[in-house]
């Protein structure tokens, strides 16, 4: 199994390429998956108040945070004006390297489940188009 590092050098080779490619497939629209994780976080934010309204397939709006004290990379997950969380740390390199290149990220609920860990209870994915 590739490394967190390997994998985030995988992805951001992936997106590059799209980017690389973008023009030439105008006519044809293309959505790849490229990253599914749990949501970091959902103690310290607002998805405790609002994850019983959230349903699977709901858009989510990923936001740079590159002046955050704790992570150079952080990305908050925002659903409907609510901070949620975060994309976890270990996961948030390649899609911090694309954003910061200008690379535009779809994201949306994949699971929501009620669990006793907070850190299972909302999973989401991350496209590119």
């Amino acid at each position: 199994m590739p490394s967190v590092n390997e994998r985030a050098f995988l992805a951001a080779a992936l997106l590059a390429g799209l980017s690389a490619t973008a023009g030439r497939a105008e006519a044809q629209q293309v959505r790849i998956l490229v990253q599914s994780s749990p949501l970091a976080g959902f103690n310290y934010h607002q998805a405790s108040e609002v994850w019983q309204g959230m349903r699977v397939g709901d858009a989510l709006k990923l936001e740079r945070e590159p002046d955050n004290a704790h992570d150079a990379r952080a990305i908050s997950v925002r659903w409907q004006q609510h901070k949620l969380g975060y994309v976890p740390r270990a996961q948030n390199a390649a899609l911090a390297w694309a954003m910061d290149r200008g690379e535009s990220l779809d994201a949306r609920v994949s699971r929501l489940q009620p669990h006793r860990d907070p850190r299972k209870r909302i999973e989401f994915e991350v496209y590119v188009e």
